[in-house]
Parts: structure tokens; sequence; C-alpha cells
């Protein structure tokens, strides 16, 4: 993967991350969801314009937008075009599960990464990435072996345009953060 994978429209890169395998300092695994947000998408932080706090979001693709939701859980996002990025809801763990474990406190593997929140706290994600490149150390990213079936649904825990389709998840993973 390169900067021109990402500098698409966020709809397609969404669904293309599933099954690429993300690792943050060798910790991590299998995205299995994802959320697209676009500039024109009143439910993403860029839709106001560019502010101090979502800068990230207006740099270059495959840079890393992270931030707090509500002020409890960092969300990791990789921006795609200017003021789109794509949200990783939740992985498949394959890596570390161990210290995944540990930063967790929870045993049950299908719940590790379940959730951008979850995620973010079993990689140990912090807002000290913000603005890096996915494409360079700590961060690892290998595009998928093979094309995962893919289902769609609408969006999880926003109030507005919540019913744009863009909720995209391997078809029948179990570590989803909700099914679709």
């Amino acid at each position: 993967m390169d900067e021109r994978f990402f500098a698409r429209d966020v709809v397609a890169v969404a669904v293309d991350l599933l099954g690429a395998r993300l690792l943050v300092s060798g910790i991590g695994g299998l995205i299995v969801e994802t959320e697209a947000y676009r500039q024109d998408d009143e439910a993403s932080h860029s839709f106001r314009g560019q502010t101090a706090g979502n800068a990230a979001m207006f740099g270059k693709p495959g840079r890393v937008y992270v931030y707090r939701s509500y002020g409890l859980h960092w969300c990791f996002n990789i921006v795609c075009e200017r003021g789109s990025a794509v949200l990783i809801r939740a992985l498949e763990p394959t890596h570390g599960l161990e210290t995944m474990t540990a930063r967790r406190a929870i045993g049950e593997a299908r719940k590790l990464c379940a959730g951008p929140g979850n995620l973010c706290k079993a990689l140990a994600i912090t807002g000290d990435m913000n603005g890096l490149s996915v494409l360079a150390d700590p961060f690892s990213l290998e595009a998928p072996s093979e094309v995962p079936a893919s289902a769609s649904g609408v969006r999880i825990g926003i109030s507005k345009a919540a019913e744009r389709p863009w909720r995209f998840a391997v078809k029948g993973s179990r570590y989803l953060s909700r099914l679709i």
C-alpha cells in the first residue's frame, strides 16, 4: 500500500481496507469493520472546515487522524482524499494477543478489538500518533491477500447522516463491534 491507495474516494477505501493487516509496533490483526466519512458529510469532523483539532484530515492521504470520542476513548482513522477519513472500527486480533489482553484486561479474543475505543486501547493508539503516516513505523499495513466478502449498513453512534450505509464489515466475522 502507498499514498495512492488512500488518495481515492473514502467509501471505496473503507471497503478495500477490509481484510488488510494492521499492526502497531507488531500488535494487531485483520481489519474487519470500517466506516467512511467525507467532508460533505454532516457527521464528519471536517464538515465545517479545517480546525486545529481536525487538521490531520486535511493532510496527505495515508495520514492518521486520532481523536477522543466523548472525552473517553481514542478513535483511529486513516485519511483519504482531502477532508475524508476511514474510521477503523474493529480488528480480528492475530498478533500480540497476550499484550492486547493485558492492555484491555479482558480474556475473550472476540472482544479485544471490537469497537474503535477498544481497538485503540488494545493497540495502544493515542493522540500522540495523530498526523503520523500509517505507512511508516510504528504502523504496518498490508493489503489483504484475498478480498473478503463484505456487507454494509448504517453507521453507529452518530446523530447526523446516520442513515448512510457507510459502515462496512467482513461478512460473517465474529469480531465486529455490532452485527450488520
